[in-house]
């Protein structure tokens, strides 16, 4: 009996010890692999993660016309500094226009079931002439942007800026900012506002946006809500207000801008995607402020000269600085084919692309020293994209037809890499 007690006793212990080896060589690579998808994930949002303070990776490195090679550095701490307050800010310079400019900024929590954030920033930068971004619009990262490689029209502009972030429901997220800012055009243009001439832009806005995304899922935790999985349609709209004669505001102007993207087919490898983006201005609204149409092409003479990278959304044909507008509305469709199974590593996909825009503007003669056109003919371009050929690179040829289709054929064709890599 007492041999059969030890023998009992031994099993289990052995048991005991073999269950925790395996439970801790079957842990250890778990956690191993969850720190490796946290990685990926940090990666693929633009962000290299510290104890205390993530690197932005958006600030290392970019390139434009105006200012050539612009580096720097930038980021944000993390929960791990404070789940309440955050500190953010960026210091790049620019080779060609030999200028420093950053950002400075932080904001504390308000509430955490809803994500509320009061933010504050103070900012000396540049920005794109005829860009609109939507305050909702938190994250965008790219390995490197394409269109801003040959971007030359750009603003200079310091902003003072404070902004309320609200999850009003786990479907609804809006944001309201309002902001001082200072503007000077670092190209040759004036706005003729009451008979006389100005190129100096001093607004004081408010905007408020909107994203709704009633068809994705979402999850609630105590660190807040969470979208787990995505549904289309997605809509975002945003309303902006310059206050005439408000701490020296010189402009007086309203605008309204809205977007949606909707998916259709559930197969994530053979799908189509619609994005649609308009806007319209109403009041003296410098050129600075209007609608661009996202244009793609640099003005050179050859097909070569102008082969460069395609952007996601922008129309690639279309030349920097050809159309401005105060009313516009774009339509864009992409159909995703099956990729080619050709092995298991190498899998290209071809992609079919329509895109359409049309626009005008009222009093064109307002704006003085830089000449475009319009776009109420309606601008239309089709094409293909045959995406990771190699390590991420491809090609897409696109054509230009319709109502602003070119006499010389050449004029009407780009062909550019595209670049898609995913963490």
């Amino acid at each position: 009996m007492l041999k059969s007690c030890y023998l009992f006793i031994l099993i289990i212990c052995t048991t005991h010890v073999q269950a925790q080896s395996f439970s801790e060589k079957d842990i250890e690579p778990r956690q191993d692999t969850i720190k490796k998808k946290e990685l990926l994930k940090s990666l693929g949002n633009g962000f290299i993660p510290s104890k205390y303070f993530n690197l932005d990776l958006r600030y290392l490195i970019k390139f434009n016309q105006y200012e050539g090679v612009r580096t720097g550095l930038g980021g944000v701490t993390n929960s791990a500094f404070s789940e309440k307050y955050r500190i953010n800010s960026y210091l790049v310079y620019g080779f060609r226009d030999h200028r420093f400019k950053y950002s400075i900024g932080g904001g504390f929590r308000l509430a955490e079931t809803t994500n509320t954030w009061i933010n504050l920033s103070y900012t000396d930068d540049l920005q794109e002439t005829g860009s609109t971004k939507f305050l909702t619009d938190k994250r965008f990262f790219q390995f490197f942007e394409p269109r801003l490689l040959n971007i030359n029209l750009f603003h200079k502009h310091i902003t003072k800026a404070i902004t309320l972030e609200h999850q009003l429901l786990p479907s609804l997220l809006s944001e309201t900012e309002l902001a001082i800012s200072n503007i000077d055009p670092t190209y040759n243009y004036s706005y003729v506002l009451d008979n006389t001439t100005t190129n100096s832009f001093h607004l004081s806005t408010a905007k408020v946006a909107f994203q709704w995304s009633p068809f994705s899922t979402f999850e609630s935790s105590e660190k807040g809500i969470k979208e787990t999985k995505d549904g289309y349609p997605k809509f975002t709209v945003q309303y902006t207000k310059s206050f005439n004669d408000v701490f020296g505001s010189n402009f007086g102007f309203s605008k309204f801008d809205f977007r949606t993207i909707h998916k259709i087919g559930k197969d994530d490898d053979s799908f189509s995607k619609i994005t649609i983006v308009s806007g319209i201005a109403n009041g003296n609204t410098p050129i600075t402020h209007l609608y661009h149409a996202y244009p793609n092409n640099i003005t050179k003479e050859t097909i070569l000269q102008r082969f460069s990278v395609a952007g996601l959304n922008s129309f690639e044909t279309m030349y920097f600085n050809e159309f401005f507008s105060d009313k516009f509305a774009t339509f864009q469709l992409k159909h995703f084919i099956k990729p080619f199974n050709i092995s298991v590593r190498y899998k290209p996909q071809l992609v079919l692309i329509t895109r359409f825009a049309i626009g005008d503007m009222d009093n064109p003669e307002r704006h003085q020293n830089i000449s475009f056109g319009s776009l109420k003919k309606g601008y239309t371009e089709s094409g293909f994209e045959l995406n990771k050929l190699l390590f991420g690179f491809g090609l897409s040829f696109t054509y230009r037809y319709g109502g602003y289709h070119l006499p010389e054929f050449g004029d009407n064709v780009a062909i550019k890499f595209t670049f898609n890599v995913s963490l």
